[in-house]
Formats: C-alpha cells, sequence, structure tokens
C-alpha cells in the first residue's frame, strides 16, 4: 500500500507536469526549512534531507559535534551515537546524526513554513521546466489566442503561459480580438522571476518562411530551398526559392495549383504581396528577376572593395516607375533579396547622358567605332523631345547603344579598380607581415572604439585603410568620441610585432612607385609619408604613418640612431631615426635618417 507522502508526491508530479526530481529536490528543501524552524538553529548549521525512493520515508541529518557529556542536544552528540554514524568518529570531530522523531512533532509554524517552501520550488520549477520548454521552440512558429490588447503590447495564451505581442512586431493595419487564434513567430525566450519572457513577431522575415515550410512540403521535404527572403510586413514580400532536385519547378510549388498555396499564406499575413523568384547562380539573372514584374534591359556589376556591390540596371522607360515602386519599395526588396546595392536608370536616361560624355576617355573612341550609331541615337532622341512617335525598333537601337556604352565604362571603371588593387597590393607588402596575423582586439584601444573597429579583420587592414583609405576608418568612428581617429594613430604607432621570416620580396612591392595614392578628396597628389616622430618633419606636406609599418624596412647602424624609448609592448626599445617619403626626382620612395656629427643629432639626410 502507498503511502501518504507517495500519493502527496505523485499528484502534484502529474498535477504540476514536473519532473520528479524537481519535486524531491523541493520536498527535501522544506523539510531542511521547517527542521531549522522548529528547532531553533542557524543557517550556519549544516542539515540535509534525504526522502527514500523505495519507502518513501524521509530522514533529516544534522551535523553535531562529538562530546563527552552534552549539554545541547541541537549541536552536540555523545561518542557512542556518533560512532553509530561515524565508526572512526573521536571527540571533537563532527559528524552527521539522524533526527529521530521530528516528522511528527513539527510544530504548526514549521508546517507552514515547509508548505511555502514548497509551494516556493514547485513554482520555480514550473518555471525553469516553462523555460526550457519554449526556449527550444525560438525560431519556431505557435498558435496562440488573444487575452487582451493594448496600445503597446497584445498578450497571447500559449501552452500553460502567456506570450507578448509587441507594437514594433505586429503587422501595420492588422486588429486583434480577444479569444482570437493567431500565430505568431517566437523571436527571443527570456528567463525572469515571473516566468519566462517570450516575445512574438509576426514581421519577422522567418515567420514567412516557416508558413511557406507548413504549406508547401516541397519545402519541408528538402526539395525546393528557400535561398533569401526580403519582407516589409503587410505590404510586400520577396522569396528566392532554388530546386535541389531535378524535375521540380520551384516557383510553381511555392504558388501550387492555381495560387492555393500562396493564398493561404497571403491571408494569414494580413493580405501581404508575395513574390515568388527562381533565384539563380548567376548574379545578372538574379537581379533581373528580384525586380519583377518589370521587364530589364540590361544589368552591369561592379563589385568594388571601396564602395560596395552595385548593380546599375537600365530599364525601358515605361517600366521606370514599376522597376522602382512605390516609394522605392520594389528596388528596395530586391535589393536586400539579391545582396547588391541597385540603382536604376532608363534607357533614354542612360542614352542621354552617354551622348553627352562621347568626349570622356572612356567613350571618345565610339565617336570613330559607332558613328553611324551615334548620328541613328541623336536623331532619335530630336524626335523624341519633339513629341513624335518612336517606333518599337528605334526603343531597340537606343538600347544596344546604351548597352555599348555601359560596358565600355564599366570596363573602364575595372581597370581602374584593378589600378588600385594593384597600389593597395604595393601598400600591403610594406607593411610588416606579423600585422595581418594580429587580431583587433590586439590594439590598446576602449572597448568603444574596438567594437566600431570589427569589420576590420586584423591590424594589417587598418594600417593599409589608415594609408589609402583613410574615409573607411572615419565612417567606422562616425559613432565613437571625437577623439578616437588620434588614439587610433597612438595605438598603431604603439604596436610592435615579432619578426617573421621574410619572402622574396615582388618587383611592385620592393619598388613601391605609388604615385596616385587613393585620397579622400579624389585629387592627386604625392604618397609622402612624414617622420615618425612628434618633432621635426619634411617640408613637403605629408600624412602620419604607424610606426609599426617599418618595422621591416632596412635596419641601420644603431649607434646612428636617437634611443628613444617607444611606447606599449615594446618599452625601452629603440625606435630608428628615420623617414619614409616620396621623392619627386628619383620617382619612388626614398628612406632619410639623421647622422650623428660631433655628438649631435642635425638634419635628415638621404
Amino acid at each position: 500500500m502507498k503511502s501518504e507522502f507517495e500519493v502527496a508526491f505523485n499528484e502534484i508530479a502529474e498535477t504540476r507536469a514536473l519532473n520528479r526530481d524537481m519535486v524531491i529536490e523541493a520536498l527535501q528543501q522544506a523539510l531542511i526549512s521547517a527542521y531549522q524552524r522548529d528547532a531553533g538553529i542557524g543557517k550556519s548549521q549544516r542539515v540535509e534531507a534525504h526522502i527514500d525512493s523505495k519507502t518513501w520515508r524521509p530522514a533529516i541529518f544534522v551535523e553535531k559535534e562529538v562530546v563527552d557529556n552534552v549539554q545541547d542536544k541541537r549541536t552536540e552528540v555523545d561518542l557512542e551515537r556518533a560512532r553509530y554514524y561515524e565508526p572512526e568518529a573521536q571527540i571533537g570531530d563532527t559528524v552527521m546524526v539522524r533526527v529521530e522523531g521530528t516528522l511528527k512533532h513539527l510544530g504548526r509554524i514549521a508546517a507552514q513554513t515547509a508548505k511555502q517552501v514548497i509551494l516556493q520550488k514547485i513554482r520555480e520549477a514550473e518555471r525553469k521546466s516553462l523555460y526550457e520548454k519554449f526556449i527550444q521552440k525560438e525560431g519556431e512558429l505557435v498558435t496562440g489566442t488573444v487575452q487582451s490588447v493594448n496600445s503597446q503590447m497584445v498578450t497571447v495564451a500559449l501552452d500553460g503561459t502567456e506570450a507578448i505581442l509587441p507594437r514594433q512586431h505586429q503587422i501595420p493595419g492588422e486588429r486583434y480580438k480577444q479569444h482570437e487564434k493567431i500565430q505568431a513567430y517566437i523571436v527571443e525566450v527570456k528567463p525572469d522571476n515571473r516566468g519566462p519572457q517570450i516575445i512574438l513577431s509576426r514581421t519577422h522575415k522567418n515567420m514567412l518562411l516557416r508558413l511557406l515550410e507548413l504549406e508547401v512540403p516541397e519545402i519541408y521535404n528538402g526539395y525546393v530551398e528557400i535561398k533569401s527572403i526580403a519582407r516589409e510586413a503587410g505590404y510586400r514580400s520577396k522569396v528566392a526559392v532554388a530546386a535541389l532536385q531535378d524535375g521540380i519547378d520551384p516557383v510553381g510549388a511555392c504558388v501550387g495549383q492555381k495560387g492555393v498555396r500562396i493564398q493561404n499564406i497571403v491571408r494569414e499575413l494580413h493580405d501581404e504581396k508575395i513574390d515568388v523568384i527562381e533565384w539563380s547562380p548567376n548574379a545578372e539573372s538574379f537581379i533581373a528577376k528580384a525586380l519583377s514584374p518589370a521587364r530589364v534591359s540590361g544589368v552591369y556589376l561592379e563589385d568594388d572593395p571601396f564602395v560596395g556591390r552595385t548593380a546599375l540596371v537600365i530599364v525601358p522607360e515605361e517600366m521606370l516607375s514599376l522597376a522602382i515602386g512605390k516609394e522605392g519599395q520594389n528596388a528596395r526588396l530586391a535589393a536586400k533579396l539579391t545582396g547588391w546595392r541597385i540603382d536604376i536608370k532608363s534607357v533614354i536616361e542612360a542614352v542621354t547622358e552617354a551622348i553627352a560624355n562621347l568626349n570622356s576617355a572612356a567613350l571618345q573612341d565610339l565617336q570613330h567605332t559607332h558613328a553611324d550609331m551615334i548620328e541613328e541615337v541623336k536623331r532619335i532622341l530630336e524626335k523624341r523631345a519633339a513629341n513624335r512617335i518612336v517606333t518599337a525598333e528605334e526603343y531597340t537601337l537606343l538600347g544596344r547603344f546604351s548597352d555599348v556604352v555601359q560596358r565600355r565604362l564599366l570596363a573602364a571603371r575595372q581597370q581602374a579598380l584593378q589600378q588600385r588593387l594593384a597600389e593597395i597590393e604595393a601598400v600591403k607588402a610594406t607593411l610588416p607581415p606579423a600585422a595581418f596575423q594580429t587580431p583587433v582586439s590586439a590594439l590598446p584601444l576602449p572597448s568603444e572604439i574596438m567594437e566600431a573597429l570589427q569589420p576590420m579583420e586584423n591590424v594589417g587592414e587598418i594600417m593599409w585603410r589608415y594609408l589609402l583609405d583613410e574615409k573607411r576608418l572615419h565612417q567606422l568612428l562616425s559613432d565613437c568620441p571625437p577623439d578616437s581617429f588620434r588614439k587610433l594613430q597612438d595605438a598603431l604607432d604603439a604596436m610592435v610585432f615579432p619578426d617573421l621570416p621574410e619572402a622574396e620580396p615582388e618587383p611592385a612591392a620592393a619598388a613601391l612607385e605609388v604615385t596616385q595614392p587613393l585620397t579622400d578628396a579624389g585629387e592627386d597628389v604625392p604618397a609622402v609619408f612624414p617622420d615618425l616622430f612628434d618633432g621635426e618633419r619634411s617640408e613637403t606636406p605629408a600624412r602620419r604613418v604607424p610606426a609599426a609599418a617599418l618595422a621591416d624596412e632596412e635596419d641601420f647602424d644603431e649607434d646612428d640612431v636617437p634611443n628613444v624609448p617607444s611606447a606599449g609592448k615594446g618599452k625601452g626599445k629603440k625606435k630608428k631615426g628615420r623617414q619614409l617619403i616620396f621623392d619627386e626626382e628619383r620617382g619612388g620612395m626614398v628612406v632619410r635618417r639623421q647622422r650623428k656629427r660631433g655628438g649631435k643629432w642635425h638634419d635628415w639626410d638621404q
């Protein structure tokens, strides 16, 4: 026959849907609190409670000191009884002794304490169980019932707890009613003293992904993959899909027969428009499809490490407004979907700009190679300016001319980019190889500046950007204190890199003839680097260069160098008294150093 204790235990575990170990732990803690309250002992005395899993009999053990003559039974025990629990016990030792008959004689206050502890522990166990349950559902779709609605949030009842749908995660224009069933995406689950705080969203792009998985078996089973999603909740979304198995139409699978599948999702998302697009590994084709329903004439890609990935899209004039969309929505979603910044021009706009810039370096040879086409294009533009009808064949000719021009301009930009990349590689070759293996976190900088510089891969990346692309560093530090850039300069100067085995220098790196570096304003100026010290500088206008940038330069006689302690890790190490500057007569970089004459340091010699 089951004991009353076992019956109560099973009832608590089943009704509360709790783990048995959690309930046993709560009961044991309640017994300890009840005994401490009844016996009037402090927290410093060790007390343990155990529940036999077979007999379900609880027992309490108290730490007591072994003495000859027991004065206080609460804290002392005689040697004979102590050796019953610890055979090797001696006078003065402390042993754990079982308390006899305590549970039957606990007072009313102690019993009430035990009850409160049990309830508290059970509530804590329930909260922990709920948190563990919903943390596993983070990023999943759930169905709940609306409990209350106010201006800030909607409270939704889930399985055994409540969740909130904040205003910023609600679909614009959507209204919620009490006791209404809604689906939402679990964005975050936070632990809290009153239970897990569950935050829902109906605007997150992954909610659309989960709905597609529910409605489209091909996606759920892995035959169709969702490559990317761009969403403006309540208005429009674009989804790029690709088939992972031959013979499957990914767009058709998502739309369904007569649009049944996609319409179910549209209704769930408050009549949000959804464009399903077939993904393509060819970026030009993918961008053209992403701008649907607009028809595209040409796509011209440019991947610039300074500006980023940019796509120029040429569309027929009648498609311009459709390609851009209302308030730029279509172009904006296409850019999010593809990961390219998209600039859109009409054919007429592109051709007009090309005719106006025929004398530029990139287009001037067209006046000889495509003279007849240019004359015909000018005639068509004059005809259009006079509000006369332009035929489809003439529009086709404008499109062909636009394609020729844009490809010429793209080739010219690519050539300029290659030159810039060559300059970057030449400058990188002058930097210490160890700089490109040193993480940004190695710089002695405040945490806010360090966090802003995280997009930089390593210290070497920061150093060459400092020399050629200072504007990028200023952009990264724009939200930091005003003196952040100066602190970065000082940190770079303080860096000391270990010597690494040197590789054979490339001819371009050895010469380092950089005559047109990239500057913030874009003007052509000599690539001049000033001295490393804050004192005398060269007469030619110059920019500072980190001292570490010259770590691999040719060594000079230590006797010819002033003993100037370096900052940071190189404390006590000598800095070379030298400058790296651009010599206009020689057409390349030269190094200047100071010489000691009569025990004094004189001007810089080349």
